[in-house]
């Protein structure tokens, strides 16, 4: 960009982020989620860096706060509650601690902690009774919440006595500084009430922490089941270091982080960083990161601050599972079944941890009901291993350039027709002998859909057929050591492997194999559907429409598209094909339980026991069955780490939502 495009582009970010900031703070009414504002926040700091001639004092990189809400009566804080600067990466970390060490002169040890997500609190004693409590509001001046405050019951109202802390707590003027959070349980529990109510649903705990705090009837403020964690004395009792203080504010009645810790290096900051992201899912209230500070508050106090943050300390942040970029173009892809999906091309941003340049845009439905145009600074999104999604478009970013997307009339790949039948959100190839749905289709044979072949991903299978190797998935159990060890990519020893592997694979579970062949609309749960009521794949391969209809799960269009595929005759070519090549459907029937019968369970985020696929047998074995999709006849929702957006709408229609660890206690009953 040049310099005008910069200067428009900073005006346009501090216009949104003021409007955001606004809407969190003022109105308790967040519209975006706070890894996409941050990321906004993040672009606009790293301009400004680069350009520092264009900072301006109203910019919000300026501001020590949010603004201070008008319908509480404002208290000035003696000393201003700055905000922690943060860091995203382990780089970042250690360039902070250099600086650090720069500034000082020397090393420092440091103290880490929980960083709550929650709303920042200072509660003020007089003669070690409670006498006032205020919000950040803008660091200088916050909002006087004394009664809400009151009625929570982490919060003493007398401090306790304690022969280890200095006297002067109890006389005189004390300030301590924490967080107001709420736990996932209460949050899930409100948020029905107000469903019941028909009032607003909150989209987050630090949301209707913050929303309870500022409620005008301390009664409601009481029934939100809030906790205060002290973290900070900003009055002198003594305290040499951070660690001091949590030590004395626990003395003092108070609820303090218990993970807290010093750390003598660095590196064993970053240790505690990592084992605090693996407990993070487990922990019953919502943090976002660590905190971290020097230890000793001489050198806190020796670092100062710039700007609205303290040197002294910062917040390390987990990898966002949501940023902002820029959509450079969108292209389409095809699928095994035909499917025509459209894939947004980007400017490439990290998100959780990893860089991503592509994400789905699903369809044209999608499309259309996002507003999205290439050029659009867009949301995007990433759930564990799930490919990342464009979620929406920050539409006060437009600049008039951006151009409209049509779905191509005909393949890319092969020219032929591109048609959208009728009730279908997809487009689809019409050509059956297409070579990028021949290509898609052995993708998904091979991997973990279907047989699971190890070693054998998307990238040896395109040498495979580029070198002639290969016309279809029935022909990889047909190869030899020798036809792969000359290959690029291959040796000798990963050649002997991939052939293993093949005559490993050649036995497999009906329902396995059913999912492996790629039918149109049937996905794992149609596949075991399939495989318990018919006997063998000639029985299901004959099968009349109306039989397969009467099936659980299996609609008139899956019905159809079933009994198309095997009257198909490339189709029943390539099904004897395999039988040549030796592969063995096994047609065992497992004893099922009846512990879960009539139970419908759906997962989603990463599960630390055991993996989805496993967690889904389980409930099959003990009578259950699982779904892809939450509805109102879902039994259950399983939470894991990084849950998409199946857990929301869990919450907005009432259905029961379980940790993994309660799940697993329900199955072992």
């Amino acid at each position: 960009m040049n310099n005008k495009e910069v200067k428009k582009r900073i005006q346009e970010l501090r216009t949104v982020i003021n409007n955001h900031q606004h809407l969190y703070y003022v109105e308790d009414y967040p519209c975006i989620s706070d890894d996409a504002y941050d990321a906004l926040f993040h672009e606009l700091e790293s301009l400004e860096t680069a350009y520092p001639d264009l900072i301006v004092t109203s910019s919000p990189t300026q501001r020590v706060g949010g603004k201070a809400d008008t319908t509480f009566p404002k208290i000035t804080h003696e000393v201003p509650m700055l905000s922690l600067g943060d860091v995203k990466s382990e780089e970042e970390f250690f360039a902070w601690e250099k600086r650090t060490a720069k500034l000082l002169g020397r090393e420092s040890e440091y103290f880490g902690e929980l960083k709550f997500d929650g709303i920042a609190m200072s509660i003020v004693y007089m003669d070690g009774i409670f006498v006032q409590a205020a919000t950040r509001g803008n660091g200088k001046v916050g909002e006087n919440v004394t009664a809400n405050i009151k009625t929570l019951k982490s919060v003493p109202l007398e401090l306790h006595q304690s022969r280890e802390v200095h006297k002067s707590a109890y006389s005189g003027h004390v300030e301590v500084r924490g967080e107001v959070v709420m736990t996932k349980k209460a949050f899930l529990k409100t948020n029905k009430q107000q469903q019941r109510m028909g009032e607003k649903v909150y989209a987050n705990t630090r949301n209707l922490a913050a929303g309870s705090v500022r409620q005008l009837d301390p009664q409601i403020t009481a029934s939100r089941e809030l906790t205060f964690y002290a973290y900070a004395l900003s009055t002198d009792l003594g305290q040499k270091t951070h660690a001091d203080e949590h030590e004395i504010l626990h003395e003092l009645g108070f609820k303090v982080d218990e993970h807290g810790q010093g750390l003598s290096t660095g590196s064993k900051v970053m240790k505690f960083f990592e084992q605090i992201e693996k407990e993070r899912e487990q922990l019953d209230y919502d943090i976002d990161g660590i905190v971290v500070a020097v230890n000793s508050n001489a050198d806190f106090s020796e670092l100062g601050a710039v700007g609205r943050s303290p040197r002294g300390a910062l917040a390390v942040k987990f990898p966002a599972m949501e940023s902002t970029t820029i959509l450079e173009d969108i292209q389409v892809q095809i699928g095994r079944t035909g499917a025509v999906t459209p894939v947004a091309i980007l400017k490439p941003v990290a998100i959780g941890g990893v860089m991503v340049s592509r994400a789905t845009l699903h369809n044209i439905d999608e499309i259309e009901r996002l507003g999205v145009k290439i050029g659009d600074t867009v949301i995007v999104g990433r759930a564990g291993d799930v490919i990342p999604d464009v979620k929406g478009v920050v539409m006060e970013l437009r600049t008039g350039k951006e151009k409209t997307f049509t779905m191509p009339r005909t393949c890319p790949m092969c020219g032929e027709q591109v048609e959208r039948e009728d009730g279908e959100v997809q487009h689809y190839c019409t050509n059956k002998k297409c070579p990028a749905r021949h290509r898609g289709g052995l993708y998904y044979f091979v991997g973990k859909a279907g047989f699971d072949i190890d070693g054998l991903g998307p990238k040896t299978i395109d040498v495979l057929l580029d070198q002639g190797l290969i016309s279809d998935a029935a022909d990889l159990f047909l190869l030899t050591e020798g036809d792969l060890a000359p290959l690029e990519r291959f040796g000798e020893k990963s050649a002997q492997n991939v052939v293993k592997a093949l005559g490993e694979a050649k036995s497999i579970p009906f329902a396995r194999f059913i999912r492996a062949l790629g039918i149109r609309h049937v996905g794992e749960e149609t596949a075991i559907v399939l495989a318990k009521h018919f006997t063998n794949l000639q029985d299901l391969s004959t099968a009349a429409v109306q039989e397969l209809e009467e099936l659980p799960d299996v609609g008139g269009v899956m019905a159809v598209s079933i009994k198309e595929f095997f009257q198909d005759k490339l189709n029943q070519d390539f099904l004897a094909k395999l039988e040549s090549a030796g592969v063995n459907i096994e047609y065992k029937r497992e004893e099922i339980g009846t512990l879960l019968t009539g139970k419908t369970f759906v997962f989603t985020g990463e599960m630390e026991t055991m993996s989805r696929d496993a967690a889904k047998a389980l409930v099959r074995s003990l009578g259950g069955s699982s779904s892809e999709s939450v509805s109102k006849k879902t039994s259950f929702v399983v939470v894991g780490a990084s849950p998409g957006s199946k857990a929301k709408k869990a919450e907005e229609l009432g259905v029961v939502v379980l940790s993994e660890q309660e799940f697993l206690k329900k199955v072992k009953k």
